[in-house]
């Protein structure tokens, strides 16, 4: 086998590794927002600024982990001790962040705060090596496609996992009680994550090492984000898209059971992202073809097409018409999900190409914050539109303006974002460069040239 080339086995952990984070991470996008309202019984305007806050802090602790990555040592490499360190801390946090003390309404506030801020931490601390460990799995930008086209098909198993079970779950755990069975469910989904986590830090490895392999300062750290514009456009990339995730993901719930009238789709709707299955299988054979952004400049038009599509039968209130237009919005979206995580690994090698520093941790952190920025914004506009447009919680009948807010954040709201993704990726060049770039790369290691 080329050395640059993983095993099935390793490929197939590391993949998982995102089945454990989606098994968290989609709990508190699609369902934390429904839960602290109609759960819990927190305002959604007091939810909204709390998903803002905490987003905040969590992206200044990111390249905190980011400087911590790439100064660890240890005989597993710079990002694998995070998986075992991590995995059991993680999963019970999570699990507390779905209990329901009866604290009174204010005491009830400040839990969520601290414990969907601490979840949010600790999310950072496994979910960022996770991303980062990828330049140092192999330095081969094809391999780099492959793996995470397997890492998104089974992060998309995840989010499916959750997105379609998790409502018939809580229904069967809680029997009528809804606290009790989202606390069960959550115990049962963080129980797994912690197995896939430890199983990701048992079979996989890390390859490519750093020309200087001391542990990186901050301020040399740095020198790689210096003219480094592809990290700058994936930086932003990140943070609109998750904006717009953020927005329609809390929101699907609330759409399919206050504007559809039919809350028996959301399990069905949330497990048409299998789907997206199907085109991330063909991603790496269109990448061979046309490069990294023009698959995903591709996709993000069809997804627009089918959020169209969904629009027109969601105010005719016709199920075939929208849920044909999420397949057609999910299968564009699939083509690009195994990309953009590839395309970062690609700007860690361009910034050891153009500064000599090699800061995966540092450039990953950093676009993560834009990440976390997103979710924030993104999960308080949401909570906001939902407030400003009247919503009240468990109402059977939903005023006009209420309605309108939903529509539009989970239909809209993701057309915007990627009209938004189009216009930052007609500035990505890193494309071109690349094949040279990976071969001076590779001399300078064998020490064969110096550093521009």
């Amino acid at each position: 086998m080329n050395q640059n080339q993983m095993p099935w086995r390793e490929r197939i952990s590391y993949g998982l590794g995102d089945t454990a984070s989606n098994l968290i991470f989609q709990m508190t996008t699609l369902y934390l927002m429904y839960f602290y309202t109609d759960v819990f019984g927190l305002n959604p305007a007091a939810v909204a600024v709390l998903f803002l806050v905490a987003r905040v802090v969590d992206a200044i602790a990111e390249p905190f982990i980011g400087v911590m990555i790439d100064r660890t040592q240890t005989k597993w490499g710079k990002c694998r001790p995070y998986f075992l360190w991590l995995a059991v801390p993680f999963s019970i946090t999570a699990v507390l962040m779905f209990l329901t003390p009866d604290f009174g309404d204010t005491g009830k506030l400040v839990y969520a705060y601290i414990s969907y801020t601490l979840l949010g931490i600790m999310y950072s601390g496994i979910n960022l090596p996770l991303s980062a460990i990828l330049p140092s799995l192999t330095s081969n930008s094809n391999e780099r496609t492959v793996i995470n086209t397997v890492r998104m098909v089974f992060a998309i198993v995840g989010v499916v996992i959750v997105s379609a079970g998790t409502m018939p779950l809580v229904n069967a755990f809680g029997g009528g009680n809804e606290a009790k069975g989202f606390f069960v469910t959550i115990l049962l989904f963080s129980v797994i994550a912690l197995l896939l986590f430890l199983n990701m830090f048992a079979n996989t490895k890390e390859r490519v090492k750093a020309i200087d392999e001391k542990p990186l300062p901050f301020r040399v750290g740095v020198q790689a984000l210096k003219g480094n514009t592809p990290w700058l456009i994936m930086l932003l990339l990140g943070l609109f898209m998750w904006i717009t995730t953020a927005i329609q993901g809390q929101t699907s719930i609330y759409y399919m059971t206050y504007y559809m009238k039919k809350p028996e789709l959301i399990s069905i709707v949330n497990s048409m992202q299998l789907l997206m299955i199907v085109s991330m299988v063909f991603a790496p054979f269109a990448v061979k073809k046309i490069g990294k952004r023009n698959t995903i400049l591709i996709g993000s038009i069809v997804s627009i097409g089918g959020y169209i599509v969904a629009i027109v039968g969601g105010n005719a209130h016709s199920v075939p018409g929208l849920l044909s237009g999420l397949l057609i919005s999910g299968l564009g979206m699939g083509v690009g999900a195994g990309l953009i995580f590839a395309m970062m690994a690609d700007t860690v090698d361009y910034g050891e190409w153009r500064s000599g520093v090699r800061a995966q941790g540092l450039l990953y952190s950093a676009s993560s914050f834009g990440v976390k920025v997103g979710m924030g914004i993104g999960g308080a506009l949401g909570g906001l539109i939902l407030s400003m447009g009247g919503y009240v919680a468990k109402s059977d009948v939903q005023s006009s303006s209420a309605l309108a807010a939903i529509s539009f954040n989970y239909l809209w709201a993701p057309i915007i974002g990627q009209v938004i993704m189009i216009i930052l990726l007609l500035f990505y060049r890193l494309d071109k460069i690349q094949p040279a770039m990976l071969r001076e790369l590779e001399e300078r290691r064998n020490g064969q040239v110096h550093i521009r």
